[in-house]
């Protein structure tokens, strides 16, 4: 390998390391802030639990209501005996659980009376990757609920709310209290969307709720179900989200990792997001406060759940006869155009990449992506064509590295005499001097080749990030891959072996076709016995294809076929370039044609020798001036 292939590996593995540095160096400072938030918190925590046992002391009543709540069961037994002193709260704790269901063309929301909250939510318009119907919260397989004190604690989660009305698009459910007050829940499900909007209402109880009662606590709990065929990417892209008022971004936990954190600050909305859908809720007036926790299940779970999430929310709320908090849920695909119509920056959700990257995704793969979805339904040919169209963009930049490369084949035969002339290793310095002499008598500049390959790898980035979070190519068939958003796994065997029980072959063809870029592109180039250039040909011959197999493996097969294809097309133009666009006699002729000339000296040498002379100037002086 010749000396300007080895500066280009060298220049890539320092941005790497640069990028992954200043990554680690960015996770640091977060950790730290984020201790220091946590300390915070827990000195306002302590805080809150001295006041809140001051008012407990002074308040024994709601002292006795809260430990009576929290030893009720969520689902207690007809038989069971009074615990509540309101006799219509008793009443509700023992009534018949009734559910009742809202449709729309989208969604097939059910409803129980335990607690008046959604029992399960079916998408419509998809599918499991087994073809059952797709349900982001499976029978029973969520909680939500409030706890208000009045001046006893009410779980609402406890009691079988009464359904006042139902017609097509609206369900009332309420709460009676023997004082004539009521808790009531409305919800709305609005036509042909994805969105259910809330609205809890406290009729009549601005008089049981206590004066320095300034809150009421948001619970909500679910099992997220496995939806997709491939468990590690799954788990890869799904995480729970919180967003900030006004923030750039939403924060998140999980990505496949258990966690959980407290906030004490303002939160417009959560989600609990799997790789392709979320189930959002917004709080239009902010939460006050937020917990939040996921765990993922093995991936051999019995009842096919990916993943548990909690939060525990608390929302601000002002005394009245009839108090109103609403709130906004959202079921549905994390698709980008959809997300955003919305206007609650739901669309960040979607893993695009950081900020220059997130900006190239939006404004130039999407947008692409979609004009071509137009007009093309197989997905596999609108992928070809957004490569094609990539290449055809960044080909200014790519024809630099590839003649660079073919320019540097065609000084073979003198690298040859060089490597002859310095076989031993302590002449390494004088090699390395006299091939750049080479390279600037053949007019060939050692970062030629690198600059233009960094300047895409941002688009490397985006692609990786595009495909895997793309909704669109979810269960749509290519070749052999049944779904472009999964592996395609045409080779399975049962156990595990190296991390792996498939191959995909779209990610074998892509390694397959590294190697081969590899290797016509190290055709003619001679390392000599340089130790260090024999290693870094072995590790872009051998390494980094397989380490790319074992990286797309799991990951989208859209995603492989992609880079298989940028793979071919690179081969295709440096071919062309080799064949079209680069004489080796012309630059052989202009190397012996310089050979009894000295190299030209670049503007940097320039610059290096007159501040070396300057130096010297200046000791002379010093000189003088001490005799």
């Amino acid at each position: 390998m010749d000396k300007n292939s080895i500066i280009g590996f060298v220049l890539i593995a320092l941005v790497m390391m640069g990028f992954f540095g200043y990554q680690s160096h960015q996770i640091k400072k977060q950790q730290a802030a984020q201790a220091q938030l946590d300390s915070i918190a827990a000195v306002q925590a302590r805080e809150q639990f001295v006041q809140d046992s001051i008012f407990l002391a002074e308040h024994p009543e709601i002292a006795a209501a809260r430990e009576q709540a929290q030893a009720v069961p969520a689902t207690v037994p007809a038989t069971a005996q009074a615990v509540y002193s309101d006799p219509l709260l008793n009443a509700a704790v023992s009534s018949a659980e009734e559910f009742v269901t809202l449709e729309n063309e989208k969604l097939e929301i059910t409803f129980t009376s335990r607690g008046g909250q959604p029992w399960s939510v079916r998408v419509k318009d998809y599918t499991n990757y087994d073809k059952t119907d797709l349900y982001i919260i499976r029978e029973g397989g969520s909680d939500f609920g409030y706890v208000i004190y009045a001046p006893t604690a009410i779980d609402t989660r406890k009691f079988n709310f009464g359904i006042e009305k139902k017609d097509d698009a609206t369900v009332v459910m309420s709460l009676p209290l023997s004082n004539g007050g009521c808790i009531q829940q409305t919800y709305t499900l609005l036509p042909d969307s994805y969105s259910l909007n809330q609205t809890l209402a406290l009729v009549g109880m601005d008089g049981l709720i206590p004066a320095n009662v300034q809150s009421i606590d948001v619970d909500f709990e679910a099992d997220i179900p496995r939806m997709e065929k491939g468990y590690k990417g799954e788990t890869q892209y799904s995480r729970l989200n919180y967003y900030f008022p006004d923030d750039k971004k939403p924060e998140s936990i999980g990505n496949g990792r258990n966690n959980s954190k407290r906030f004490d600050n303002r939160i417009e909305w959560f989600a609990f997001q799997q790789q392709f859908f979320s189930a959002i809720l917004r709080a239009p007036n902010n939460f006050s406060y937020g917990e939040f926790s996921i765990n993922f299940a093995p991936k051999d779970d019995a009842e096919g759940k990916l993943m548990h999430c909690d939060a525990q929310m608390r929302a601000d709320i002002s005394k009245s006869p009839r108090i109103e908090v609403p709130f906004e849920f959202y079921f549905g695909p994390n698709d980008y155009k959809g997300l955003k119509a919305y206007g609650h920056s739901y669309e960040k959700v979607i893993p695009l990449g950081g900020k220059i990257i997130g900006y190239f995704t939006k404004w130039v793969i999407i947008p692409l992506f979609d004009w071509l979805h137009k007009g093309i339904s197989n997905f596999g040919i609108i992928i070809l064509l957004m490569t094609i169209f990539i290449k055809i963009v960044v080909l200014p930049f790519a024809y630099k590295s590839y003649s660079s490369s073919a320019k540097m084949q065609a000084l073979k035969p003198f690298m040859d005499k060089i490597n002859a002339k310095y076989p031993k290793q302590e002449d390494a310095m004088k090699k390395q001097q006299e091939t750049m002499d080479l390279y600037k008598k053949a007019g060939i500049s050692p970062m030629g080749g690198c600059l233009p390959m960094l300047l895409q790898m941002p688009i490397l980035w985006a692609m990786f990030r595009f495909f895997p979070a793309s909704i669109e190519l979810r269960q749509q068939p290519f070749l052999w891959a049944k779904d472009l958003s999964a592996y395609d796994d045409l080779i399975h065997w049962g156990t595990s072996v190296l991390g792996m029980d498939h191959i995909s072959l779209f990610a074998l063809l892509m390694a397959i076709s590294m190697f081969l870029y590899s290797k016509i592109t190290m055709q003619g180039q001679n390392s000599g016995d340089d130790p260090n250039a024999k290693m870094m040909r072995a590790m872009s011959l051998y390494m980094m294809p397989v380490m790319m197999f074992f990286i797309c493996n799991n990951l989208s097969s859209g995603l492989s076929y992609y880079y298989l294809l940028s793979n071919l097309i690179t081969m295709l133009e440096t071919w062309v370039i080799k064949k079209w666009f680069v004489n080796p006699k012309a630059i052989q002729d202009k190397v012996l044609a310089a050979q009894n000339k000295p190299a030209p000296k670049s503007k940097w040498q320039q610059r290096l020798e007159e501040a070396q002379k300057m130096q010297r100037e200046m000791q002379k002086q010093q000189q003088k001036g001490r005799r």
